[in-house]
């Protein structure tokens, strides 16, 4: 009941021609996870560029490169571009890693690096100084994996439109008969064979980036892999899949190859190698060093009668000195990777999810 003695301050409302505010869409959008290499960018492929090149596009299992007929030569092509943070780190620099990353792709599908490319998108107020230091050790690793550089570019963007300089790089290379490793090809039966010890390049950049020391310093794997390869395929030109486990680690990269081979993989966990400064600063920071970056590394898979063979051919080069036996590829769990623990238990070895550490490469 209203007094008539004081003003009232309600106000009549009409229903009429009053609208609620239209409601804002929700619109996906591209975060840093989508970059890792595990989970969701697997999704971004599948989900919208792929459907969106199907019509221009052959299709089938994603493979670190691309094998094309061109003239009756076998041809491998491939293109990867290199945004990471800090551009020079213990082991390394953006240079060598882009060169090195190229002619890697190339290696996991046996093919022996003919030329590559080198495109520079560079932020204005870059130091001369930097950037010769930067291309100087692009040559250095050109020269080391019999790679010529013979084309490429350079743009400038404002300041703040870039992180100092982005790489991208292209190559080709040639395919010998006879070899034609796919993630698809892994077979029940099969054993898995690790290079080398895994996590040196994530966390080397970590410690940079969060100013971590170690009694030992940690340095990049970045390396070359083609004449581990061309060893690997001459003493087992049956090998199945080769991987080199970069972004999203080891993980993802054998969760794509069971998942494209239809077969379910099983790791011994106290045969992989991990070095003491990777598993403590894994341990520091809450991290699972089967997700931490590699820049060096290689995954084989061969049929079981040629691991032997491939193992002294693999050790018989500095890159893979320490290759090791670390599994075997099963029909049971298709599309699952498992690990038998060091404590006897067996845990679901999952790919990469959201971003463990961004701007890795």
């Amino acid at each position: 009941m209203t007094d008539p003695e004081r003003p009232t301050t309600e106000t009549a409302i009409d229903a009429d021609v009053v609208a609620c505010p239209a409601p804002i869409p929700e619109v996906e959008r591209v975060i840093l996870g989508h970059g890792s290499g595990g989970q969701l960018s697997a999704a971004l492929m599948r989900d919208l560029i792929a459907p969106a090149l199907a019509a221009v596009s052959p299709g089938g299992p994603l493979n670190d490169a691309a094998v094309i007929e061109v003239g009756g030569m076998r041809l491998a092509f491939t293109t990867d571009s290199f945004v990471v943070s800090p551009i020079v780190f213990p082991g390394g620099d953006i240079g060598d890693l882009a060169v090195n990353g190229t002619v890697n792709d190339l290696a996991m599908m046996g093919a022996e690096p003919v030329a590559i490319s080198l495109a520079y998108v560079i932020e204005e107020g870059l130091p001369f100084e930097e950037l010769r230091a930067v291309t100087e050790s692009a040559a250095r690793a050109a020269a080391r994996a019999g790679a010529p550089i013979v084309t490429g570019d350079t743009k400038v963007v404002g300041r703040g439109a870039a992180d100092r300089l982005f790489v991208n790089t292209a190559g080709i290379g040639l395919v010998p008969d006879g070899v034609a490793p796919a993630a698809d090809g892994a077979r029940p039966g099969d054993v898995v064979i690790l290079s080398g010890p895994i996590g040196l390049h994530g966390v080397a950049i970590m410690s940079v980036r969060e100013g971590l020391e170690f009694e030992v310093e940690i340095e990049s794997d970045t390396q070359p892999l083609g004449a581990l390869v061309a060893a690997l395929v001459a003493a087992v030109p049956g090998v199945r899949v080769l991987r080199d486990p970069t972004r999203g680690g080891l993980a993802s990269a054998l969760n794509e190859i069971a998942a494209a081979s239809a077969v379910g993989i099983k790791l011994d966990e106290s045969a992989v190698p991990i070095p003491g400064p990777v598993r403590a600063a894994c341990e520091m920071l809450g991290l699972d060093p089967f997700h931490v970056a590699n820049e060096g590394k290689c995954v084989a898979i061969v049929p079981a009668e040629g691991t032997e063979a491939a193992l002294a051919a693999m050790r018989s080069l500095p890159e893979g000195a320490e290759a090791v036996v670390i599994g075997a590829v099963v029909a049971d769990h298709p599309g699952m990777v498992t690990v038998r623990t060091i404590v006897g238990s067996e845990r679901i070895v999952d790919m990469l999810v959201g971003e463990q550490l961004p701007r890795i490469c």
